[in-house]
C-alpha cells in the first residue's frame, strides 16, 4: 500500500513538472513579443528588400511575404531555414506549423505571414532561385 501511494506521489511530480517545463509554456512569453519586420514583396524585375534585416538571436519575428502576381516567383532560403525555429506560416487565415522549409512558391498574387525565432547568429538569405543579382536576395544578419 505505501510504495502504491509513493508511485502515485511521483507521477503526480513528474506530470507537474514536465507542465510546467513544457516548450509551449516556457515559450508563451516569448511569442508575445513580436517584432514585426518590413514585408518582402515579389514582383518581376523589383528588390526584394532595401536593406538588411539586423535581427537578434532568440527573439522573435514575423514578416509578411507578398506577391502581387506580376510573375511565378518563389522565395528559397534553406540555410535561412534552417538556423530559425519556425513557430507558424499564415497563408489565407490558415496556419501551418512546420517541421522544416526550404522554400514559398508563389503561382500568382497573395500572401504570407511567416513568424520565427532566430537560433543561430550569423547571415542568411532568401532569394529568387537561379538569380545571382543583389536585389533578388534579402539578407538577414542575426546577431547573438
Amino acid at each position: 500500500m505505501r510504495t502504491a501511494h509513493i508511485f502515485r506521489i511521483l507521477v503526480l511530480a513528474l506530470i507537474a513538472t514536465i507542465g510546467i517545463a513544457s516548450p509551449s509554456f516556457a515559450q508563451s512569453g516569448l511569442l508575445k513579443k513580436k517584432t514585426k519586420l518590413d514585408p518582402i514583396t515579389l514582383s518581376a524585375g523589383k528588390p526584394l528588400a532595401d536593406k538588411p534585416y539586423e535581427l537578434e538571436a532568440g527573439k522573435y519575428y514575423t514578416i509578411k511575404i507578398k506577391a502581387d502576381g506580376s510573375q511565378e516567383l518563389a522565395l528559397a532560403g534553406p540555410e535561412f531555414f534552417r538556423n530559425v525555429w519556425i513557430n507558424e506560416i499564415v497563408i489565407n487565415d490558415i496556419e501551418i506549423r512546420p517541421l522544416g522549409v526550404d522554400s514559398l512558391e508563389f503561382d500568382g498574387e497573395g500572401e504570407a505571414e511567416i513568424s520565427f525565432i532566430p537560433i543561430r547568429p550569423g547571415t542568411f538569405e532568401l532569394r529568387i532561385p537561379k538569380t545571382t543579382g543583389d536585389t533578388q536576395r534579402a539578407i538577414f544578419q542575426v546577431k547573438g
